[in-house]
């Protein structure tokens, strides 16, 4: 059985532009592609942190250390500029090599582009009760 596996995640990268007049995509600096093994285009799923967004596109490679993360086309709707976002993509893997599958994750330092830490697994959630 193939299972639908995360395989990498920009975790709460900011969009630093919108492009409706260009054609469909979010650009991506190619650094921040390659750190998380994102390939240029490749299926992404953005989920938007500041308006709840959450959609589907495909990434293209932004110049190399340049922090952008620009959403183009009809993607230009789902967020704004200095939005918070999560970008991941997915992988279907057999489910015998599920155990050993470690996702690259992507964390970046607060309010900017640049990466803090890259990671192959996400802690345990505690029983923690939030108050949205």
């Amino acid at each position: 059985m193939k299972l639908q596996i995360l395989k990498s995640k920009l975790h709460r990268v900011t969009i630093t532009n919108t492009h409706l007049d260009y054609e469909g995509s979010c650009a991506i600096d190619s650094e921040i592609l390659r750190a998380a093994e994102i390939n240029e285009y490749e299926m992404i799923h953005i989920y938007n942190l500041k308006n709840g967004e959450r959609f589907s596109t495909y990434a293209i490679k932004a110049e190399a250390g340049s922090g952008v993360v620009t959403l183009n086309g009809a993607a230009a709707f789902k967020g704004s500029r200095n939005d918070l976002v999560i970008i991941c993509t997915y992988a279907y893997l057999d489910s015998k090599d599920v155990k050993k599958h470690k996702p690259k994750l992507v964390y970046f330092k607060e309010g900017t582009n640049v990466i803090h830490e890259t990671k192959s697994s996400i802690k345990v959630q505690k029983n923690n009760i939030i108050n949205l």
